[in-house]
């Protein structure tokens, strides 16, 4: 039973946010017109802050694992490689095909992983997620340019696509916060107390800005590859990646991090460029959101399921 409540403590804080900002909508205390400067505000602002603080306040060399940070590009890369070999089979429009494979491989692990780790073991143990997110991150916009820009017939911007890695807010929170580590640069307190109190409140307003966010539009026309989205992203992608992990014997913070990274959501930054490089940005608005939904109960049973296991 004890494992029963951690694992409904680790997600039902992040179900509750998601309510909460779909009400705040519904009941127009926020208007719809006003989410995107929010969500801007959120990724622009807030984010960096929380990855900057997130390194700077673990002890950094203590939970640095090289093995750990190799396995998860690898499994990204075996997942979109499955994706696109997936996708190119079961869909024959290339419209949908960049929006499926986004879905399936790009998941929402800044919004909904890094919480999961926080819940489970506390703030302190969010280094190495910290590091993971400086790494995946950009590993998922490169591949999700490269992938909208080739099934829209476009030549690869190879400058573009590092520029905006370059200037990518999360990642210059993460690098500011190696840096900080490196140089063992010691902040006075009143700072710290403002990047403290800014990255706190980064995760719950995040959420609840993606709670707002839900809307059940274009359903009908997108409901074969939204399942199949569904199905792979929240079930068997976990199952094989958090398969392989486990025999490859990752335990602890190290194996709640890849279940934050494998069995969230789809990242919600996917129907903006799907919109923005011509894709299919109904199917991928239409994936967030019920993945979104359907992650807080597949998350616990995940969660349920490895703390069952004894593998944290």
């Amino acid at each position: 039973m004890e494992n029963f409540y951690i694992s409904l403590n680790a997600v039902l804080p992040m179900f509750i946010m998601l309510f909460i900002g779909f009400a705040i909508r519904k009941l127009n205390i926020l208007k719809e017109s006003f989410l995107p400067q929010l969500n801007k505000l959120v990724f622009t602002v807030f984010f960096p802050f929380l990855m900057f603080n997130n390194i700077f306040g673990s002890d950094f060399g203590s939970v640095f694992n090289p093995k750990l940070l190799i396995f998860a590009v690898v499994a990204v890369a075996v997942v979109y490689m499955l994706s696109v070999g997936f996708t190119l089979i079961a869909e024959k429009s290339n419209y949908s095909r960049g929006a499926m494979i986004q879905a399936i491989y790009r998941s929402n692990f800044v919004l909904m992983g890094m919480p999961i780790v926080e819940n489970i073991f506390g703030e302190g143990k969010l280094g190495m997620t910290a590091v993971l997110v400086t790494v995946i991150v950009p590993m998922y916009n490169i591949l999700a340019v490269i992938t909208l820009e080739v099934f829209r017939g476009n030549k690869i911007n190879i400058l573009k696509i590092f520029k905006g890695i370059a200037t990518n807010p999360l990642i210059i929170g993460s690098v500011a916060g190696v840096l900080a580590v490196a140089l063992n640069i010691k902040l006075p307190q009143a700072i710290n107390s403002v990047v403290s109190d800014i990255a706190g409140a980064a995760t719950p307003i995040a959420l609840m800005v993606l709670g707002a966010s839900v809307t059940f539009k274009s359903i009908k026309k997108c409901r074969r590859n939204l399942v199949i989205c569904i199905f792979a992203r929240l079930v068997a992608v976990p199952a094989i990646c958090l398969t392989t992990a486990s025999l490859l014997g990752f335990r602890g913070v190290d194996f709640v991090s890849l279940i934050g990274l494998f069995c969230s959501p789809c990242a919600v930054s996917s129907f903006t460029m799907s919109q923005q490089m011509g894709s299919d940005y109904e199917l991928s608005g239409a994936t967030v959101v019920f993945t979104s939904i359907t992650a807080c109960f597949t998350m616990f049973l995940w969660i349920f399921l490895f703390k069952q296991l004894n593998f944290f």
